[in-house]
């Protein structure tokens, strides 16, 4: 099967599940919600959303693996991996707030080949390809050529899975440099803004695979810069994630080593 079948294919996949997302987001009243941890909720749109992507991918791909956030993984013979994240951002969506996104990247011997991320609310579906480019609503992603921090805005995600004290020290370095930050809490989402130009970067201490993969590619596609990791690392453990417009990307890398250099 071809990249490009591939990729329409996850497309379609996500903006479905986007659509049954965004039916949930206009019935919260109604919704079922439970913590998983600190400041970490899921919701029966969670876990719907993600069954249905399963189901679909199941269907299009029955021979490959798939991982998500909420569901035990499968396992596939073909070699090739999807990853989901059904509601990146869930916090945001049970509160009523419009930036959450549907996320789903597929990855092949160790590379990112294709990922997606759908904003339902706003109608913004973000696709990538390995080696073919990106794009936003079908216009092609070409990144800001910020040169500094004080060019743009940079988004800042924080992990619980981490001591609060790195992301502080984070944000005291970037406003001692004159700097100005914006935490969405969605991570998907803030990297698919650093991909559109909206952010000048973006820097979080650990994301997991179904948070950052589908961003990494969208970036990298649209001619930014990210730090490199394994990818078979990534889905296993997730890992810290830097990424940023070319003229801004050592600076950015470098406020992070500084924030985190203790940890």
């Amino acid at each position: 099967m071809t990249p490009e079948i591939r990729s329409e294919m996850a497309a379609e996949i996500t903006c479905a599940a986007g659509r049954l997302a965004r039916a949930y987001f206009a019935d919260l009243g109604n919704l079922c919600v439970s913590r998983k941890g600190h400041q970490d909720f899921v919701s029966a749109a969670d876990h719907a959303v993600e069954l249905l992507m399963r189901e679909r991918l199941r269907s299009e791909f029955p021979d490959d693996a798939v991982i998500g956030e909420e569901h035990d993984p499968i396992e596939g013979t073909s070699g090739f991996t999807w990853v989901i994240d059904p509601i990146d951002g869930t916090t945001n969506f049970v509160s009523g707030i419009p930036a959450w996104t549907v996320v789903l990247a597929g990855v092949q011997d160790g590379r990112t080949v294709c990922g997606v991320i759908y904003d339902p609310c706003h109608d913004e579906l973000f696709v990538a390809m390995e080696g073919k480019g990106a794009w936003m609503n079908r216009e092609i992603l070409q990144i800001g050529r910020g040169t500094d921090l004080l060019s743009g805005s940079l988004g800042l995600g924080y992990s619980n899975r981490r001591d609060a004290r790195g992301v502080v020290r984070l944000i005291e370095l970037l406003l001692a440099r004159g700097g100005v930050f914006v935490r969405n809490a969605s991570g998907a989402l803030s990297l698919a803004y650093v991909a559109s130009g909206r952010f000048l970067g973006y820097i979080e201490e650990h994301m997991n695979a179904w948070d950052c993969l589908a961003g990494q590619l969208l970036i990298s596609e649209a001619g930014g810069r990210i730090e490199h990791q394994s990818t078979a690392d990534i889905l296993r453990d997730g890992g810290r994630i830097v990424v940023a417009a070319p003229g801004v990307f050592e600076e950015v890398q470098k406020l992070a080593d500084s924030a985190f250099k203790d940890k």
